[in-house]
């Protein structure tokens, strides 16, 4: 058997990377397909009007999730993996999920077992889950920071070669992925891994990203930067200033449609749910002076 030469190896290697890389602009752009949604917006396209979801996220990209210490960050994720689980569920107001029989993976860096399964076991509650199979979760707090990110990319391959397509991976949190979050080649590597896996698994990555504790500024390091820079959607949660049991969801930057600013709040039961509305403090003040008048 003839042995190949590097060049050949080299020129297939290119090969491959050009069938990854090339876009063919004869093709009819199709939106791409949708992780999970919040409202809907009307589109007018070759194809004629068309009412499409506005993505938190689309299958093929990964999103940054960026929190303040005490946002409720971890009910926020829960209150996004219930609502994929079911499709739309009563706690999640607009925001709908497009699962299509896909798997959702849940991988939590920080906590340990106990509080990591808290967590897990209220979406599957207000899911209303009944086989867990769909949802895969894990507790990587003991093990190193790559091999966290390898298991990661594991989980995934061993989804795929089972049959269990992964379409929502949550990463709880970033930062744990890499030694230093301010060193730069370790951080380009980690977010250019996330790109990669996401595109290669056809799945939605969203990772989360806490704020400095004693900082003002959200992200952490370079991580955040790059983060930042490449994610599809940045999504920030902010502590309500003027209703202290809410808490906001902005979306900083969208590659696509941007969805509106909604809230969130805790009910009697602990669980996460979607307010009616954004608080207006200026509407509460007119109808309590009406009611006064």
């Amino acid at each position: 058997m003839n042995k190949i030469s590097r060049q050949e190896q080299y020129y297939y290697q290119m090969l491959q990377l050009e069938k990854e890389c090339i876009v063919d602009t004869s093709k009819i752009l199709d939106y791409p397909p949708v992780a999970l949604s919040y409202g809907e917006k009307l589109i007018k396209s070759k194809k004629g009007d068309q009412l499409l979801p506005i993505p938190l996220g689309t299958y093929g990209n990964f999103s940054l999730v960026q929190s303040e210490p005490k946002a409720k960050k971890t009910f926020f994720i829960s209150l996004l993996a219930s609502v994929y689980l079911s499709g739309k569920n009563n706690f999640g107001g607009n925001i709908k999920g497009h699962r299509k029989n896909k798997c959702l993976i849940h991988f939590d860096t920080e906590q340990g077992h106990f509080h990591a399964a808290r967590c897990f076991r209220r979406a599957t509650d207000m899911a209303n889950l009944k086989d867990n199979g769909c949802y895969q979760t894990y507790a990587l707090r003991t093990l190193t920071y790559k091999q966290r990110l390898e298991f990661i990319e594991w989980t995934l391959k061993e989804n795929k070669e089972n049959g269990k397509e992964a379409g929502l991976v949550f990463v709880d949190g970033a930062a744990d992925l890499v030694a230093d979050a301010n060193d730069l080649p370790s951080c380009n590597e980690m977010v250019a891994k996330l790109m990669q896996l996401s595109t290669r698994y056809n799945t939605h990555i969203m990772v989360v990203m806490h704020q400095n504790y004693g900082s003002s500024k959200l992200g952490t390091g370079h991580l955040g930067s790059f983060l930042e820079k490449k994610a599809e959607t940045v999504i920030e949660l902010e502590l309500n200033t003027t209703n202290k049991d809410w808490v906001t969801v902005i979306c900083r930057r969208s590659r696509g449609y941007s969805f509106e600013t909604f809230s969130f709040s805790i009910n009697e039961l602990g669980l996460p749910f979607v307010v009616g509305e954004i608080y207006d403090p200026l509407k509460y003040f007119i109808t309590t002076k009406e009611k006064l008048g």
